[in-house]
């Protein structure tokens, strides 16, 4: 299948960390500059995630999001950082992260402003892709905001598209290019997947159960349109639809302050169950043992990289529980229980495992693993078994069959 004009990345979904869901545009380096849009924030950043095993846990790119611009282009109309709070400039910060065997992400807009008011690539689209090329950037968020029309959208996020390959560059190509076209028609994936690496289709993900829950309600009311473009080159990105604000396009909101941690783990397990892209958007210099088990965690991240690049999806919905599943390679699933009721105490849920993989999962037996909220073996199961899951309000069980 033709991915993002054969430019060979994002084989499995992308990982990373970015700026945005926990520092937003906060541009006052002198009041607080350890929470500013800075070269220093994301030095401080990439240093963590190369010490504290975040890099070999697979997270790779350190993103940046709005608001690191100067607010007018260059003598030469090219992009340029505000010079004050990036006074190295992109080039030597993007140097810093490679050092650090990390990747740098970027962002800007298809419009003639980026959402924050910076200015877009409209009109520059080769001569930006060119200077993110020289500036040694591995992945681009295209934004959405400002742009005059619906022909127009779509033209910019092809000629971007195509000016990135033109560099000769590996840089992968994440767009918010559904997420404007559905309130005025029904987005073409197969066009979007020839273009862009991942593509976010709903809301901005916040630090909250509400916004999490919207996410998922909304990916199972659309699964029958989504789910089955997905797959190694191109990914349906939830914030953008995405973790902690996952990455541009998913964010995980693990490790802020707005989940509880049931819910928190419900997150982590459903990106995991999605396939989508897993960008944190967290604090890594201040982050609790626990967030940084789940968010390290190798088999869940195992569950959401792997090879065979199925998308997961809900196969059952009982009054406040959920069944998902997700085809694994080795004729392995990933199982989800999530239960979505917000008051009381755990409750039981009781399936068939014929329910599974088309009654192939667990065809004649099969062994079961959980994997979260804790690693615990299930043992031996026949094809014909029930089993019965204990779920927290608002958590999720996350097994692997």
């Amino acid at each position: 299948a033709a991915v993002a004009l054969d430019n060979g990345l994002a084989r499995t979904p992308p990982m990373g960390w970015l700026h945005w869901e926990r520092f937003l545009c906060a541009t006052d380096c002198a009041a607080d500059p350890r929470r500013c849009i800075s070269e220093q924030l994301f030095a401080e950043m990439a240093d963590v995630m190369a010490a504290e095993g975040w890099r070999d846990a697979g997270y790779e790119f350190v993103c940046i999001d709005d608001c690191w611009m100067a607010p007018h282009r260059d003598e030469h109309g090219r992009l340029q950082a505000d010079l004050k709070r990036f006074p190295s400039g992109i080039r030597r910060l993007a140097d810093y992260i490679h050092s650090k065997g990390l990747k740098l992400g970027i962002y800007s807009d298809v419009g003639n402003k980026t959402c924050a008011g910076f200015p877009g690539s409209y009109n520059h689209y080769d001569l930006d892709a060119q200077t993110f090329a020289s500036w040694g950037v591995d992945l681009l968020k295209f934004d959405g905001c400002n742009s005059d029309s619906l022909e127009l959208l779509a033209e910019g996020y092809k000629r971007m598209s195509l000016a990135l390959n033109k560099t000769g560059r590996s840089i992968v190509y994440s767009c918010e290019w559904p997420f404007y076209l559905r309130p005025m028609q029904q987005p073409n994936y197969t066009e979007i997947k020839h273009y862009c690496n991942h593509w976010r289709n709903y809301f901005d993900v916040y630090d909250s159960w509400s916004s999490i829950k919207s996410i998922l309600d909304w990916t199972a009311l659309h699964q029958d349109s989504i789910v089955k473009i997905a797959g190694p080159g191109g990914w349906n990105d939830p914030d953008m639809a995405t973790l902690l604000d996952i990455f541009f396009l998913s964010q995980l909101v693990i490790g802020n302050f707005g989940l509880s941690w049931d819910q928190a783990v419900t997150q982590m397990a459903m990106w995991a169950i999605m396939a989508a892209p897993l960008f944190m958007s967290n604090d890594l210099r201040h982050i609790s043992p626990e967030a940084k088990w789940l968010l390290q965690n190798k088999e869940v991240i195992a569950i959401n990289q792997d090879l065979l690049g199925k998308q997961g999806y809900q196969i059952m919905k009982d009054k406040d529980f959920e069944l998902w599943e997700r085809p694994l390679s080795g004729q392995a699933y990933a199982v989800a229980v999530l239960n979505q009721q917000e008051i009381g105490g755990p409750q039981n849920f009781t399936f068939s495992l014929t329910f599974l993989g088309n009654g192939l999962a667990c065809n004649p037996a099969c062994s079961i693993q959980q994997i979260l909220p804790a690693s615990r073996d299930w043992g031996i199961y026949s094809w014909v078994s029930s089993l019965s899951v204990e779920v927290n309000p608002t958590g999720t069980v996350l097994l692997k069959i």
